[in-house]
C-alpha cells in the first residue's frame, strides 16, 4: 500500500527497497536499545510472558504454511518502569523462553503452556484468568445460573477471588499491605476452591474433565502469588501487551523473511516501550534515529536514551509542543 501511495505521488520506490530500509535501519539503531532493554528485564524480579503464531513465507528449510511464533516478554507489576520485548522464534518450543530468560531469577507469570516449565530459574505463577476461562467453557449451554453445576461452582470461587483482588488493589497502596490483605482475604477462598477441586470426578473427555485436568496440573502454582504483593494475579497484562501485534497481523498477514520478523519484533518493542512509558512513539523513534545508538555505547549512555528517562520524556514533550505550534 505504501508503494502504491508513493507511486501515485510520482515517487517510484519498490516494496523490496522499502523493506530493506526498515530492516537495515531497524537492525542498526534498534538492536543496541533492544539488547539494553533485555538486560534490564533480566535484572527484575518479576516477569510475564505470552506468545502468538506468525507466518513467515521464506524460512530456510520450512514450508510457507509452517507456523512460527512471536513471543512477548515483559516486566511484571512491581511498581517500576515497564519493559516490553517481542521475540521472533521459528517454534513454540520452551527453549526460546529458556534462552531469552537466561539469567532471570524471580517470579514468572504466564499461561498454562508447559514449555515455560523449562525455565528452571523462575518461580511459576498460575494465571487465574485462564483457570476461569476453562471452567466457563465447561458450563453447559443455558446453565450459567445453575449452581448445582460443578463448573458454575468453580467459577463462583474464582469470581470471588477476582472481586477481592480488585478491591484490594484499589484500597491498599503498598505491596506489603497487598500481601497481607491477600493472605487474610483470598487464601481462604483458594483453600475452598482446592477442596472443591478434590471432590470433582468429571466424565472422561468432557469439557469439565479438560478444565479439571488443566487446573490440577497447575495446582502447585495457584497460590504462589500470595507470597509477594508484587506478584501478578493473572496474565492479562501480558496478553494486553501482545495484542497490538495480534491486531496488526490482521492487516499485514505475514512476514516475508526471518530478518523481517526479527526487525518487526524490535520495531514493535520500541513502539510499545514508548507507549508503556508515556512517550509519543513517533517522536521517540525519530529521537532514536537522530541519536543513533550503537554497540559501542555503555549501559549508562543507553540509559540516557531510554523512554523512562525523565530527560527523554521532557525532550519528547518539547517536540510535541513545537509541532502543535506549527499546526
Amino acid at each position: 500500500r505504501i508503494e502504491q501511495d508513493l507511486g501515485n505521488l510520482g515517487v517510484k520506490i519498490g516494496r523490496a527497497t522499502l523493506s530493506n530500509w526498515v530492516i537495515k535501519n531497524g537492525t542498526a539503531f534498534f538492536t543496541p536499545m533492544y539488547e539494553f532493554f533485555h538486560r534490564k528485564l533480566l535484572e527484575r524480579g518479576f516477569a510475564m510472558a505470552d506468545e502468538t503464531p506468525v507466518q513467515i513465507l521464506h524460512e530456510p528449510g520450512r514450508r510457507a504454511q509452517t507456523q512460527s511464533y512471536m513471543w512477548l516478554f515483559r516486566s511484571g507489576e512491581d511498581g517500576e518502569y515497564p519493559i516490553i520485548l517481542y521475540k521472533y522464534s521459528e517454534t513454540r518450543a520452551g527453549d526460546t523462553a529458556v534462552d531469552f530468560l537466561d539469567g532471570f531469577h524471580g517470579y514468572l507469570m504466564c499461561d498454562g503452556y508447559s514449555g515455560y516449565n523449562k525455565v528452571k530459574t523462575a518461580k511459576r505463577l498460575a494465571c487465574w484468568a485462564h483457570v476461569r476461562r476453562y471452567l466457563i467453557d465447561a458450563i453447559p449451554k443455558g446453565k450459567q445460573l445453575d449452581y448445582s453445576q460443578p463448573s458454575v461452582q468453580g467459577v463462583m470461587y474464582i469470581n470471588q477471588l477476582f472481586d477481592k483482588e480488585d478491591k484490594i488493589r484499589k484500597k491498599y497502596k503498598t505491596f506489603d499491605a497487598i500481601k497481607e490483605a491477600r493472605d487474610s482475604q483470598e487464601r481462604p477462598i483458594i483453600e475452598g476452591f482446592l477442596s472443591w477441586l478434590d471432590k470433582q470426578e468429571p466424565v472422561r473427555n468432557s469439557r469439565l474433565d479438560k478444565a479439571v485436568t488443566y487446573i490440577r496440573n497447575r495446582r502447585e502454582h495457584l497460590a504462589t502469588y500470595l507470597e509477594d504483593g508484587r506478584c501478578s494475579f493473572s496474565n492479562n497484562l501480558s496478553e494486553n501487551s501482545i495484542r497490538p501485534f495480534v491486531v496488526g497481523r490482521k492487516g499485514w498477514l505475514f512476514c516475508n523473511t526471518p530478518a523481517g520478523a526479527e526487525t518487526s519484533a524490535m520495531a514493535y518493542t520500541m513502539v510499545e516501550m514508548a507507549k508503556a512509558n508515556g512517550v509519543n512513539p513517533y517522536h521517540y523513534l525519530t529521537f532514536l534515529f537522530e541519536k543513533q545508538p550503537n554497540e559501542t555505547m555503555s549501559d549508562d549512555e543507553l540509559e540516557q536514551l531510554a523512554p523512562w528517562n525523565d530527560e527523554v520524556k521532557a525532550e519528547i514533550q518539547k517536540r510535541i509542543e513545537e509541532q502543535n505550534k506549527q499546526q
